[in-house]
């Protein structure tokens, strides 16, 4: 309109309050608490059923809650395939660095599905250790080997990852870094043409709940069989091996260890927390969700079926996606299970004053101690 002063031009008290929405002057005419989404799932949270949350007495009833929990949690993930089929495993290339080998590989984790990964071994004696590095969001595998946006090395550990699966070698173990399903090279095309940070999470995630299965997984699944590809390597020493993630990585290592006990130790970085407040209370990626598993459990109790091999969990004060408090409160539940296993120090927690990410300054020892190296 002809001479009307723009709003941003007034002084701020001059100013009409913003509109937030349509109930802008009624809220003392409704129930807002009735139109907030959020608080109505917290409420449904706090009447979930969990009818297979820990409450054993015993440790005989607790292995048999394990087991019972462990294979609904393989029913809700959406199975996985009855048969095993070859690997097909093949080197792509081999690079050495003065403390490190670095060989790039693939192989085929079903029938027309393939992993890529890189194997980091020491230049010292093997058969070593080997701890699976599964990235979190972001540029995919090539975060964690040291390898830049450009395809080139890069001689300082950035955030949020800080290149653990070389920090892995440098604590005496191999790393198997692998990329997740949607990361990276794992990407349909209209993602990739996004940019390399663009996840493909929501088409194939979405298509996985169409089809009564998860993203998750299936991740879980081609973490399963590297274990498999482990075995076929003689460097590597398939009776020791760990698993090691940040953010989402950490949620497919939680599952992992959880489900596939071939797993000795795990160090789940920056993700153990509650359903309750993290996934059900912040915008989080479609591959956290497992449909049906609060009628069942809560992350706790998924945690807890690690025992009582090697757990160790940290979390930043920071983090703004998964709460510490509830960190704390989410291991406090696993701590006593471990201890009805009588494994109380099989599994520590480690708080660092930091945002979201990867910290390892106790984790990486923890697993290196537990993997006998």
């Amino acid at each position: 309109m002809a001479g009307a002063v723009a709003l941003d031009k007034l002084p701020a008290q001059d100013r009409p309050p913003q509109y937030t929405g349509a109930l802008d002057g009624f809220e003392s005419k409704v129930d807002a608490a009735g139109f907030d989404p959020v608080l109505f799932t917290m409420k449904l949270h706090d009447t979930a059923p969990l009818r297979m949350t820990f409450r054993a007495s015993t440790l005989a009833e607790a292995e048999r809650w394990q087991r019972g929990l462990r294979a609904k949690i393989v029913e809700l993930v959406g199975g996985f395939p009855g048969e095993r089929t070859p690997l097909h495993a093949q080197t792509l290339e081999v690079r050495e660095y003065p403390a490190y080998a670095r060989e790039k590989f693939v192989f085929e984790s079903r029938p027309g599905v393939w992993v890529l990964g890189y194997l980091l071994t020491p230049k010292t004696r093997g058969p070593f250790a080997a701890v699976i590095a599964i990235p979190g969001h972001g540029r995919g595998v090539d975060d964690i080997v040291g390898i830049d946006e450009h395809g080139r090395d890069r001689t300082v550990k950035v955030a949020y990852e800080y290149d653990y699966a070389i920090q892995i070698v440098e604590h005496g173990m191999a790393a198997v870094a692998i990329e997740p399903m949607a990361f990276g090279c794992r990407r349909d095309a209209i993602t990739k043409a996004k940019g390399l940070t663009a996840s493909a999470c929501q088409p194939a995630g979405g298509s996985a709940l169409l089809l009564g299965q998860t993203i998750l997984g299936w991740r879980v699944y081609d973490t399963m069989r590297t274990i498999d590809w482990i075995a076929t390597r003689p460097e590597l020493d398939a009776a020791r091996v760990g698993c090691l993630g940040c953010s989402g990585g950490g949620t497919c290592t939680l599952f992992t260890a959880a489900l596939d006990t071939r797993v000795r130790a795990a160090l789940v970085s920056s993700s153990l927390n509650t359903f309750r407040d993290s996934i059900m209370s912040v915008s989080h990626c479609i591959d956290n969700y497992v449909p049906g598993i609060l009628n069942w459990a809560e992350m706790y109790d998924v945690a807890a079926l690690v025992a009582p091999r090697a757990l160790f969990a940290e979390g930043g004060l920071d983090d703004d996606i998964f709460p510490i408090a509830a960190t704390r409160a989410s291991f406090d539940r696993v701590k006593k299970v471990y201890e009805m296993f009588g494994a109380g120090d099989r599994t520590e927690l480690e708080v660092f004053d930091g945002p979201h990410g990867f910290w390892g300054k106790r984790g990486l020892p923890f697993l290196a101690r537990h993997l006998g190296v």
